[in-house]
């Protein structure tokens, strides 16, 4: 079954809000077996949802509409869906009287116009929505499954899981979909497809789809099978392989970010961390700490920016920075050793280097970094060449320490 997605509210066409709730409808429909072929987003016209509708019933047999059910003027979706099927629009009393029920619980009356969510186009059922007043809806019409949806992401969510997945499990009886990501660091996209490209070729399902992501490249396996059995099982065959060919530059499979999988490491080596950031200014900490659990492994850390803090904070000797300056590879030694000693952490990283855009010069442009790590075997210091911009310099630097970790704490 093929399934199409409609995200409906003019907000969706600014740059001030995203479609999230296609994401987990994409997710959610693809578990259950049903492949997203299409998805659109219409601002609150009447025209022009109704062009995207009647398009979308010519090729779709599962339709989810979000957004514009509400109550005002602008909440055209049941009234465009209602017109295109020739369906005739009534009052539900049921769900006028919850809503009025729900209005008085809150000590509020009721304005006229949320009567406008009581409306249900002929033969539908309508969805109830543990969220909110707008009511979900569901339709059949010539073989086309129709799901009406409210937009904030809360409601989407409860409506879809508790009222709709429960129907389209009776429905979808076809194929299952599964899907395998592996995360890679320390190599390039380039270099990722040239060692898996003749792993994943002979194949045709599952499919391998190849992303650059922010410090990481992802593998995106995703198998069809009669069953969630059959198509995991697809995935691990192809899967084993991929990860053979890349080693230990895969450090997830099922999701998991890179500073949890540091955290897993360091709490399985009984291992605690320490760091003294300088270009990072205090990234790194803050990744580490995301981590729910971090205080059993991340002592502390200290935002050392200015050289005089280098040397306060971490015990770099001011002559060094002098000698050296302070983003240079005998600074990013002693930025980690010094917090090691002064936290008494079993590592210390420090990181130093120019994010720009200004700061830079010939000898030491904008995008270098120097990252020390040091620990009871000893210290080592890497230095790096990252491109882009001041955010996606910082990032980086914050995604080579962790990765720095990993392999140190994993051996």
């Amino acid at each position: 079954m093929d399934a199409e997605i409609i995200a409906v509210g003019s907000e969706l066409l600014t740059p001030y809000r995203l479609d999230t709730n296609s994401l987990f409808l994409t997710e959610k429909l693809n578990a259950l077996g049903i492949e997203v072929r299409f998805k659109t987003v219409v601002g609150d016209d009447r025209v022009r949802l109704a062009e995207a509708f009647r398009a979308a019933l010519g090729r779709s047999q599962v339709l989810v509409l979000t957004g514009g059910l509400g109550p005002t003027e602008d909440d055209v979706t049941r009234e465009v869906v209602a017109e295109v099927l020739e369906r005739p629009l009534h009052e539900a009393e049921e769900i006028r009287r919850g809503m009025e029920e729900r209005f008085a619980r809150l000590g509020r009356t009721m304005a006229p116009n949320n009567r406008r969510q009581a409306m249900v186009p002929e033969g539908a059922e309508w969805l109830e929505n543990p969220d909110g007043t707008a009511p979900g809806l569901w339709i059949e019409q010539d073989g086309v499954i129709i799901m009406l949806l409210p937009g904030p992401p809360r409601e989407v969510e409860a409506v879809f899981s508790t009222a709709c997945v429960p129907r389209l499990e009776r429905i979808a009886t076809g194929q299952r979909l599964r899907s395998r990501v592996y995360k890679v660091v320390g190599l390039p996209e380039s270099e990722v497809d040239q060692r898996i490209a003749p792993v994943y070729k002979p194949y045709q399902n599952p499919t391998v789809t190849i992303l650059a992501t922010a410090g990481a490249i992802e593998v995106h396996l995703r198998a069809r099978g009669a069953t969630a059995e059959e198509a995991d099982g697809l995935l691990a065959d192809l899967g084993d392989k991929i990860e053979m060919a890349l080693g230990d530059h895969v450090f997830s499979m099922h999701g998991e970010t890179l500073e949890e999988v540091v955290g897993m490491y360091l709490v399985m080596k009984q291992r605690t961390v320490a760091t003294a950031e300088s270009c990072t200014a205090g990234l790194l900490s803050q990744r580490l700490t995301r981590v729910s659990g971090s205080s059993n492994y991340f002592l502390g850390g200290a935002v050392v920016y200015s050289n005089e803090l280098k040397t306060k904070f971490a015990g770099v000797p001011a002559e060094l920075i002098r000698e050296s300056g302070a983003v240079s590879k005998p600074v990013a030694q002693a930025l980690a050793e010094g917090i090691r000693q002064r936290t008494g952490a079993s590592i210390g990283v420090g990181i130093t280097g120019i994010a720009g855009p200004t700061g830079g010069t010939p000898e030491k442009p904008v995008g270098l970094v120097f990252i020390g790590l040091a620990d009871a075997r000893g210290t080592q210091v890497r230095e790096f060449r990252f491109p882009g911009d001041r955010e996606r310099i910082r990032y980086w630097a914050s995604q080579a320490a962790l990765e720095m970790i990993r392999r140190r704490v994993r051996t």
